[in-house]
């Protein structure tokens, strides 16, 4: 026999008819418009009315952005509304005031970004020089990186892995998205000639950045 108590908010929720997938739509765009930082879609179902399928809704909501000035975008595992990117040129000038960054910061970045869980020894094997405590904070301060989990090696040294806000500031659903070397190389963030070793390459983008086959060499 069914519990008396579940059959009770059985009743009570049958009582509500979800609304239309439209009226869906516009609940979640007014909550991702009000909200600056990604949301999941199990943040969007707590908001929104019982019945509500916000991953549904969210399907349909970035069908229509798509080819406007603003995009809803996966960030992550949540969303958000952000600008086209091809109309990024528009905030260059914002960029160029608040992200200044030291040629180590970036070589740093982009080497953490690509080997991802990487410790600062592997960072300065690739680069060829050390990597100062000051760059390091700079990032974490900035919220682009984060500590990863520990390596089971001697010493266990902790690993550092890009966050949500770095793939949210250049636009990515995650990392696999990063452009290659030579996109890095034309848009002025990397020399010429490589300058961080010769162990960094091209990734190959449909690799998974972090590997699940070398997952026992960490710890959580």
């Amino acid at each position: 026999m069914s519990d008396p108590e579940q059959q009770d908010n059985n009743s009570e929720q049958s009582l509500f008819e979800a609304p239309p997938i439209n009226e869906q739509e516009r609940m979640i765009e007014a909550i991702l418009f009000a909200t600056a930082e990604p949301i999941t879609v199990r943040a969007l179902n707590e908001r929104m009315p019982h019945g509500c399928d916000a991953a549904e809704a969210l399907v349909h909501l970035r069908k229509r952005y798509i080819g406007r000035g603003v995009n809803v975008m996966k960030v992550g595992d949540a969303w958000a509304i952000r600008t086209a990117s091809d109309l990024s040129f528009l905030m260059q000038k914002e960029l160029v005031e608040t992200r200044k960054l030291s040629r180590a910061a970036i070589e740093t970045l982009a080497i953490i970004a690509y080997h991802q869980p990487v410790t600062r020894l592997e960072i300065e094997e690739i680069r060829g020089v050390s990597v100062s405590r000051g760059t390091v904070d700079q990032l974490i301060e900035m919220e682009w990186i984060r500590f990863g989990r520990r390596k089971l090696t001697p010493g266990r040294p902790v690993t550092f892995v890009v966050t949500q806000n770095f793939l949210d500031h250049f636009g990515l659903e995650s990392a696999r998205d990063l452009p290659g070397l030579k996109e890095l190389r034309a848009a002025g963030l990397l020399e010429s000639q490589p300058a961080m070793g010769p162990f960094i390459s091209e990734p190959d983008l449909d690799e998974e950045i972090i590997n699940e086959d070398q997952s026992e060499l960490f710890e959580d």
